[in-house]
């Protein structure tokens, strides 16, 4: 494989199968299948599957889709993304910093798609004062011009079984990066899915 990148450029981190098992690209994505459009990315709908989108509150912009499935949830977000270096090597080491320095504790290992951080994340204290900690898996894909970042909570995060189920959930998004240009790292944006009958 012959790439123009410097040598010391961050490759992109992505399954050596991903153009065939996912994340996909919109160009890979099987045109016929059902897929719950909310702009940025592409959902196939399965049993069990509840959606949330998160809304920042000043700018009532979408900042983030919540997947509910398997007893776990998956947070995603795309991003724009240059064309032949990867986004989630220098991500993971931000993540890093940001738990550490909140006190969490984070480790990074090989998953199944790809490097990946396995962090202890401080949760804020309760109404009854008991601060605990929560784990959280943080997975990326670096894709063609764009990057897939997730955050798994919830049983996937310990337990195989609904790990792969959330797994293949993260590999069936469609992320639609669209021709307009973008600076790396800004979110592609999202948007409320259509009502069925209307699209």
């Amino acid at each position: 494989m012959t790439d123009p990148t410097p040598a010391d450029a961050p490759r992109k981190d992505a399954p050596d199968d991903r153009a065939s098992a996912g994340p996909f690209d919109e160009s890979e994505a099987n045109p016929v299948r059902p897929y719950i459009d909310l702009g940025g990315i592409k959902i196939l709908p399965r049993e069990g599957l509840n959606l949330r989108l998160e809304v920042e509150e000043q700018t009532k912009r979408i900042v983030a889709v919540g997947l509910d499935y398997a007893g776990s949830t998956l947070q995603v977000q795309p991003f724009a993304a240059p064309r032949t270096v990867g986004l989630w090597a220098e991500t993971r080491e931000q993540i890093r910093a940001q738990i550490r320095q909140q006190g969490g504790r984070v480790e990074e290992r090989e998953g199944p798609l790809g490097p990946e951080l396995l962090a202890e994340v401080p949760v804020a204290a309760g109404p009854e004062g008991a601060s605990g900690k929560r784990l959280a898996r943080f997975v990326g894909v670096d894709g063609p011009r764009w990057f897939l970042r997730g955050v798994i909570g919830g049983a996937a995060t310990s337990d195989v079984e609904a790990a792969a189920a959330v797994e293949d959930l993260f590999r069936s998004i469609v992320v639609v990066r669209g021709g307009s240009p973008m600076p790396p790292r800004d979110l592609i944006p999202l948007r409320m899915p259509a009502t069925p009958g209307t699209a």
